[in-house]
């Protein structure tokens, strides 16, 4: 699933739920940039050595590392989301590799090519269930994720009202 919104479904709701230990900026953009790799192969297998766990695990930090840089640009993008930013070098690290090995997982029930544990051969999620149904699934993972949303960014609007109206 190269550069579709059905990764932002599951990845939405997995960082919103798990924001105190991942970086959602970084965990979500982990699972878009991995497929940069489809972009590059103009034959088959398109997904090849990012799309492991292995060589996903060593791109997930190296996004890590080059986020490090942007995390006062996520800080702002997060405010303008309404939701709280706190990071660490070590969270953008660990939300770099598990983003990437998320998208991993679900394009493992979706491509037939995706070889998790390279170099062995074995693809044991593929045509466990139809790629319609993993559509499905990220399409709904939608649903909850916004309503995670809301009450966070609620949660945040009636807290900073207790404050002002203890300041004032």
């Amino acid at each position: 699933m190269p550069f579709t919104p059905y990764h932002f479904g599951p990845s939405g709701f997995i960082g919103l739920v798990f924001r105190k230990w991942l970086d959602i900026p970084v965990f979500m953009l982990a699972n878009v940039i991995v497929d940069i790799e489809v972009l590059y192969w103009d034959k088959w297998p398109r997904h090849r050595y990012v799309h492991t766990l292995l060589i996903g695990a060593a791109a997930g930090i190296l996004w890590g590392v080059a986020a490090y840089p942007l995390r006062r640009l996520f800080k702002k993008i997060m405010q303008f989301f309404r939701l709280p930013y706190h990071t660490t070098f070590l969270k953008m690290l660990i939300s770099g590799v598990l983003g990437i090995w998320f998208h991993l997982l679900i394009d493992a029930f979706y491509h037939w090519d995706v070889r998790l544990f390279w170099p062995s051969r074995i693809i044991p999620l593929y045509g466990l269930i139809s790629k319609q149904q993993v559509e499905a699934i990220c399409l709904a993972c939608f649903i909850p994720a916004f309503i995670v949303y809301a009450i966070i960014v609620l949660s945040s609007i009636q807290k900073n009202k207790s404050k002002s109206l203890r300041g004032a």
